[in-house]
């Protein structure tokens, strides 16, 4: 792995897509560590192009979103979204050195090569490109942290642009989509319920409550709001997987075999279509701990109980396919067809803080994100490059 000072020499100017990928993967821009790193990075390569960017950093002051305009600012243009950071490789299988951003055959290895590194280098190696165009409507690069965590860091970059006086027309978010175009994507709600039992000798276990007991009631109470879902619940056949999901994702208690498990902890998720509400699906489980878990719990010690908390809430994106955007989308991108997808993109908060048309459209494949041995073949980012050529033509173009 190249070291810091390395990787934070000035950039090369007319760097291909492929060149500027290598170097984004070098970045080690794991969400538990600092993306300051990669954000200089970038910011000195806009630079170097005489493209001034602004941060917008969080509170603690050791993470940053990037926003920079090209072309005029008070005409309505189209945005270019893309996270910088990427999933840990921990505990991973890796060939190839997972920060190395190794080409082999024609592919880019690295962690984030599809998400969404890729993305971001395409849009960097345009830049030169946006410069020189002489643009009649702006591109606007909006680069944040925190997505892999929960859609963290964006919120605040668009509660920036939302003074903007003048609010962009679009937004094209950069996940892989193999540069489909992805009108909607499902919303998320993942909660974290904390049991609280009391402990003892096991050998005395009707005397306690156990924790790890209540905790699996209820982890089977969200496997049935699944089960529900799937054999009823709401449809929309544009999704791969077209009915709202449930999940219980972490399930930790007990210490030893002969101790009453004290506590539980279950992370748990929605994942629901826009004929859902994830909030209703929340409630039924916290109504089912406070109806039927808790009173049976507090028999045996009052102190005992059930308490929850919000990890994480993602809003779902549903953009009308008459929407001009998607017509404009479909055209840069040589496609007649439009998708859905079930994971989430940032791309429901530009819609629900901004009101701004948002399609998610990227080089890569999602089945190869958060995996060992990530790639992109550089003839998909070659065909996202064509897509943002295209883009600049358009934007040389006034508004209608």
């Amino acid at each position: 792995m190249a070291s810091t000072s390395d990787r934070l020499d000035n950039p090369r100017p007319a760097m291909t897509a492929a060149e500027i990928l290598s170097a984004l993967i070098r970045f080690d821009s794991v969400s538990s560590r600092s993306n300051l790193p990669i954000i200089d990075w970038i910011e000195a390569f806009l630079a170097d192009r005489n493209v001034t960017a602004t941060r917008i950093a969080d509170a603690a002051g050791e993470k940053a979103n990037l926003v920079a305009t090209i072309g005029p600012p008070d005409v309505p243009g189209y945005i270019l979204s893309g996270h910088t950071d990427v999933v840990p490789v921990d505990g991973q299988d890796w060939t190839v050195e997972p920060f190395g951003g190794e080409h082999v055959d024609g592919r880019v290895y690295g962690r984030g090569a599809s998400d969404m590194k890729g993305f971001l280098a395409c849009v960097l190696s345009r830049v030169d490109a946006m410069t020189r165009a002489d643009l009649a409507r702006p591109l606007h690069l909006v680069f944040s942290y925190d997505e892999e965590v929960g859609c963290v860091g964006v919120r605040s970059a668009i509660r920036a642009l939302v003074d903007w006086d003048v609010l962009p027309a679009g937004c094209f978010v950069g996940e892989p989509t193999d540069m489909e175009v992805v009108i909607a994507h499902k919303g998320k709600r993942s909660v974290r319920a904390e049991i609280t039992g009391k402990t003892g000798h096991s050998s005395l276990a009707p005397n306690f409550v156990n924790a790890a007991e209540y905790g699996a009631r209820l982890t089977a109470f969200i496997s049935d709001i699944g089960r529900e879902l799937a054999a009823g619940g709401a449809r929309d056949p544009l999704y791969d997987m077209p009915h709202s999901t449930a999940h219980v994702g972490v399930l930790h208690a007990g210490t030893q075999l002969n101790i009453v498990p004290e506590r539980c902890v279950i992370d748990f998720e929605f994942r629901v279509i826009a004929a859902d509400d994830a909030d209703a699906l929340v409630e039924r489980v916290v109504a089912f701990a406070r109806t039927e878990l808790e009173p049976a719990m507090q028999r045996i010690d009052p102190d005992t109980g059930i308490a929850f908390q919000d990890i994480s809430e993602i809003p779902g994106l549903e953009t009308d396919p008459s929407d001009d955007l998607i017509a404009l989308t479909k055209q840069l991108a040589g496609r007649n067809a439009h998708a859905k997808v079930a994971y989430g993109t940032e791309g429901g908060l530009f819609t629900r803080l901004a009101d701004i048309p948002t399609v998610v459209i990227g080089p890569g494949k999602i089945e190869r994100a958060h995996k060992a041995d990530e790639f992109i073949l550089v003839s998909e980012l070659d065909r996202c490059c064509g897509f943002l050529d295209r883009l600049i033509a358009e934007c040389r173009k006034p508004a209608r």
